[in-house]
């Protein structure tokens, strides 16, 4: 029987999960991925303005976290507005090197929760997947469906040859394990990373990054 939590103490926000599925050792809430694809994005910063109009678009969230934070503390705040969308891609919660892994851990479960509860508000979810080193493959590929639609964030990730070797394994796993029918990027994709995975059948699609653009 699950434990009955005081809503006046919700501090870890419970009620995202409360209907949620789970996967995997650590427990990250499932997310039944959309069949719709993309074909204009929109960062969360700029969706949440009032001033912005164009709703024929998905939100995204490859961006500082500093400018999404606010929909961990507040979830609520911004359902109306994100349920005018097509739909989101769900957050992207920074996973550093040099963080922790215990926050990594925390920053992935904060990125499933928050879609998993949108989801169950009506909004279309396409699942984010940020991989980071060797130790992350324990866990940040779990609460995604195999053979669907992912998305991945290479802004910032390929431009150092470290970064980008970490990045190429870290795709490398994930199209192992989850088989996606497409993978959208934001930011370039170049033939280098992604042109065997698109020579075996699977659909890449680019989105300029807002820097590029």
């Amino acid at each position: 029987m699950k434990e009955q939590l005081n809503k006046r103490y919700d501090v870890f926000r419970s009620y995202l999960v409360e209907h949620a599925d789970y996967d995997g050792w650590l427990e990250l809430p499932i997310l039944r991925t959309s069949n719709l694809i993309p074909d204009k994005l929109v960062p969360f910063s700029k969706a949440v303005l009032k001033s912005w109009t164009d709703f024929d678009c998905w939100v995204m969230f490859y961006e500082h976290d500093y400018n999404f934070e606010r929909l961990w503390h507040n979830p609520k705040r911004y359902l109306e507005r994100l349920q005018k969308f097509k739909g989101v891609i769900s957050p992207d919660f920074s996973l550093f090197r040099n963080m922790p892994l215990a926050m990594q851990i925390w920053n992935a479960y904060r990125g499933h929760a928050l879609a998993a509860w949108m989801q169950e508000q009506g909004i279309e979810v396409i699942p984010n997947i940020r991989f980071n080193d060797v130790r992350t493959y324990a866990f940040c590929f779990d609460g995604a469906e195999k053979g669907k639609t992912v998305a991945v964030g290479t802004h910032g990730c390929i431009g150092r040859k470290e970064d980008r070797a970490i990045f190429a394994a870290g795709l490398e796993q994930m199209v192992q394990r989850l088989e996606p029918k497409t993978i959208l990027v934001y930011g370039r994709a170049p033939k280098g990373l992604f042109g065997t995975y698109e020579e075996k059948g699977i659909q890449v699609i680019p989105f300029e990054s807002e820097i590029s653009k």
